[in-house]
């Protein structure tokens, strides 16, 4: 492995002939990919519309501890939900120009999925049915150019939590355009790639996580579910 000079610092991550990974750099998924393979110890990128994004350092309140709330609802909800599957920080090959590495997502399983796909060399490819994104210092990015490519892919359900302004967004594709969802009074997102899924967004806002799981335990109650359940068993057997 050699050591190159990026920015007037050492980087002890890119092979010997391959240029490391920057951000900002215009390149094709398949140049991406190889750049980031000879970077090791590098955790996040992300190629959007064939620009490289690479996150800066991950703050507690603004990203983390949101993302840990949401991932173990959606684990919950995959728990309770045979024939789910989810995962966080995972890259997705969406097409020559996009490969994202969403915060969270749920997808149902191939080879039952319409949308996705799980490669040879175990990658996501095409669009998982859900998608939701933490957004502090990014929203103008989560709501822009990553919004666009999540849409132009076919991303069926996107979610963005807001965590400065204390809002989230909440969009469902339909005839090719997203449409933001109106949430109810009670603040539930109720996911229509997922029934049963609810999402009980003032209880996130306000820190009431026994709330939130309750509200979420509720969804799990419902005859959607159930039947949800049963289609995905009937569906793989």
């Amino acid at each position: 492995m050699a050591t190159s000079i990026t920015n007037g610092t050492h980087n002890e991550f890119s092979f010997e002939g391959i240029p490391p990974l920057e951000p900002g750099d215009r390149l094709t998924r398949a140049e991406f990919e190889r750049r980031w393979e000879a970077m090791p110890n590098l955790k996040r990128a992300e190629l959007i519309e064939g620009v490289v994004y690479m996150a800066a350092a991950v703050r507690y309140r603004q990203h983390g501890r949101p993302n840990r709330w949401i991932t173990r609802l959606l684990v919950t909800y995959e728990n309770h939900t045979p024939g789910v599957a989810g995962a966080e920080n995972t890259s997705v090959r969406m097409d020559l120009d996009n490969m994202p590495q969403p915060d969270s997502l749920l997808l149902i399983e191939p080879p039952h999925s319409k949308t996705i796909t799980i490669s040879d060399d175990d990658y996501l490819e095409g669009a998982p049915e859900l998608i939701v994104e933490i957004a502090s210092s990014s929203t103008s990015y989560d709501l822009g150019v990553k919004l666009q490519a999540y849409l132009r892919n076919g991303v069926p359900e996107y979610i963005v939590w807001r965590v400065l302004e204390g809002e989230f967004d909440w969009f469902v594709l339909h005839e090719g355009e997203f449409k933001r969802q109106v949430i109810e009074d009670e603040g539930v997102v109720r996911s229509t790639q997922f029934p049963g899924l609810w999402l009980d967004t003032r209880a996130l806002l306000s820190g009431k996580f026994a709330d939130a799981f309750e509200t979420l335990e509720r969804g799990l109650a419902t005859p959607e579910h159930e039947a949800f359940v049963k289609q995905l068993s009937s569906s793989s057997a």
